[in-house]
């Protein structure tokens, strides 16, 4: 009698498009244009960054644009030590949740131009653009974002977005 099959290997490949959706595509509008823009909610005051087109606290749409500075704080951190992908600086490198200033959510994104174990909590950083003739409606328009020079951000102003 032969033994059941108890695993299988079977390679499997699925193609798909994500449509951006109206708030989506004024943002990536937006980066083709060098600007940073998210929505205004009209109850809550907050701005969503990216936009989503609604309030999630609220549930009413968000369309007043409000475009943000190239400027934030890191929030939070952690140190990759694998480089999956060819944008990736060398390893170890740092994905952070970058709060820009005017922005009430923050954004994933790359930490460079430090080395890894001196980022931290706090830090100013800013946003560093790919070359121009790169740009496509893309987030991958900001290629990272960088330490500015200046003093960390005091703790208080961004412990509510942890």
């Amino acid at each position: 009698m032969s033994e059941p099959v108890t695993v299988m290997n079977a390679p499997i490949r699925l193609d798909f498009e994500i449509g951006a959706g109206t708030a989506q595509s004024r943002y990536l509008k937006g980066l083709m244009e060098g600007k940073i823009r998210g929505q205004r909610c009209p109850v809550c005051k907050k701005v969503y960054l990216p936009p989503r087109g609604s309030c999630p606290t609220d549930g009413v749409p968000t369309e007043e644009e409000v475009e943000v500075a190239e400027t934030g704080t890191v929030t939070t951190f952690c140190v990759v030590n694998i480089a999956f992908s060819d944008r990736a600086p060398e390893v170890p490198y740092v994905c952070g949740q970058v709060l820009l200033d005017g922005a009430d959510t923050a954004l994933l994104a790359l930490v460079a131009g430090i080395k890894a174990e001196e980022c931290r909590m706090g830090l100013r950083v800013k946003a560093v653009w790919m070359p121009r003739d790169e740009w496509k409606y893309s987030s991958e328009n900001i290629k990272w974002f960088e330490p500015t020079g200046e003093p960390d951000a005091d703790y208080d102003t961004y412990k509510e977005y942890l």
